[in-house]
């Protein structure tokens, strides 16, 4: 099983070329009088950062310590560059080259279909002065990170003679490096611990077709033997062919409604890369990459992914061999996310059986926090509380479906009748009951608010309970 935690502040270094992304979102109700093109009437509009900025995004919303290092034009594109990044907790080394625009990519959009794509860029070889900065940024930069990521747009940031050195620089410091790469000849990235192509891009490096299971394999192990590097091959709905240490693996894609598929590869890197960081295999990072690329093309625009969204795609609770250490590994969670300055919220109950009462609760906590904790009684607890018949499912599977809901950041499972010891020591920043909790003690309440937290109470849903739920399913009520 995968514990997500380990993502945690793993500091990731992306070098590669930063897009603007912009979109342009309305409905086609007519064609131009002007000429047989439809009339876009724009109804909202977005900016995203993308190429290597959307891989440092998306390091960012899984919870790592992204750096990345790029170069952008003196003009406003490079402002909402740096304001977006900024916004998403990204360190921006930006290397200004006032001899380019920074670039963009703008989009026309009619739902989630493109009309047209608009692209402002320059695309030759950055000069001799620029990439002496670059390499400075890099240098300066490195010492501090465990991990390299080299963003290839092929947009002119990377000469061969920089990709050597930054590879060598990388691999002296005993750091992973993983490319996404344009080039078609692979061999710049000689000595990459992986590369990530997808199929086109392999074909047009080997000269070969890699549509099925055994010409995939046969083009990978020609990149392989041409880099000395490991191989993550996408391949659009046929998932992912990994091959390391001489060993195949095939991994069929999770992917259920395909929205748009701009970006995905972003998200496939920056997954790989912070599971490499957090000390995952290699097989296991290409796993959570193939997950996360399925969530990323289900969404409009460059999307980012984070680790509740792997979390429930994997219907995977953190795992530990016991209860005490749960808690353990959830107070140095909790403790984490105070030092980034994140809100905390808290809220308790059996969750029997999680009906439209639960979950408008739980998205209303989650509005009033960054992060929320789901605190569930024990089989042993919800039995002293409702009798012998309860509960109507165990712990873990409460815990599971918990889990699954992207309100919720994390779920743990207490033994008292009441969760007073567990807020002392977790000590939220948000304590959040029902509206059926007005007037009555809040078990909490003064450890929170003595704590300078607050109290809240969530709007009920008429007719919503486990009690009368499971008497319905028994046949002791009618509807």
């Amino acid at each position: 099983m995968f514990d997500l935690s380990l993502f945690d502040d793993r500091k990731i270094l992306i070098v590669g070329d930063i897009i603007l992304d912009r979109y342009f979102l309305g409905t086609v109700e007519r064609i131009s009088p002007e000429a047989p093109v439809p009339v876009l009437h724009q109804k909202t509009s977005f900016n995203r950062a993308g190429g290597a900025g959307n891989v440092a995004c998306n390091v960012a919303s899984l919870g790592s310590r992204a750096t990345i290092i790029s170069v952008v034009g003196d003009d406003k594109e490079a402002g909402d560059l740096g304001s977006i990044l900024a916004t998403q907790g990204v360190r921006f080394r930006a290397v200004v080259d006032r001899e380019r625009p920074t670039i963009c990519k703008t989009r026309l959009m009619a739902g989630t279909h493109q009309l047209a794509r608009v692209d402002n860029e320059k695309t030759d070889q950055v000069s001799v002065d620029i990439e002496r900065e670059i390499m400075n940024a890099i240098l300066a930069e490195m010492p501090d990170h465990s991990i390299v990521v080299i963003s290839d747009y092929g947009k002119g940031l990377f000469s061969p003679a920089l990709l050597s050195q930054l590879i060598s620089m990388a691999k002296e410091r005993g750091l992973p490096i993983i490319v996404d790469p344009k080039n078609i000849d692979f061999r710049v990235y000689k000595g990459a611990s992986v590369i990530t192509p997808n199929q086109k891009e392999l074909s047009s490096a080997t000269g070969m077709r890699c549509f099925t299971n055994a010409e995939a394999e046969l083009a990978m192990r020609t990149a392989a033997d041409r880099t000395g590097s490991a191989i993550l091959l996408t391949r659009s709905e046929r998932g992912m062919t990994l091959l390391d240490n001489n060993e195949y693996l095939h991994i069929p894609t999770q992917a259920i409604d395909v929205f748009d598929v701009s970006g995905a590869g972003d998200t496939v890197v920056a997954t790989l890369a912070v599971g490499i960081a957090a000390g995952f295999s290699l097989p296991q990072a290409a796993r959570l990459s193939n997950a996360a690329a399925g969530i990323a093309v289900s969404r409009v625009g460059t999307a980012t992914v984070s680790q509740n969204d792997l979390q429930s795609t994997f219907f995977l609770p953190v795992q530990f061999p016991d209860e005490n250490q749960t808690l353990i590994g959830l107070i140095k969670k909790r403790e984490t996310w105070a030092s980034k300055g994140l809100k905390v919220g808290f809220t308790n109950g059996c969750f029997d059986l999680v009906h439209p009462g639960h979950v408008a609760l739980l998205e209303f906590a989650r509005q009033k926090c960054d992060k929320l904790i789901v605190a569930i009684n024990s089989d042993a607890s919800v039995r002293r509380l409702k009798g012998t018949s309860r509960p109507l499912q165990n712990e873990m599977a409460r815990r599971r479906v918990l889990l699954s809901l992207r309100s919720v950041s994390e779920v743990v499972i207490f033994g008292e009748d009441t969760p007073l010891d567990l807020i002392k020591q977790l000590m939220p920043d948000v304590l959040v009951k029902g509206e059926d909790y007005r007037g009555k003690l809040i078990v909490g309440a003064d450890v929170v608010t003595a704590n300078g937290g607050t109290v809240l109470l969530a709007p009920l849903v008429e007719g919503q309970s486990t009690t009368t739920l499971a008497a319905r399913a028994s046949g002791g009520l009618r509807q």
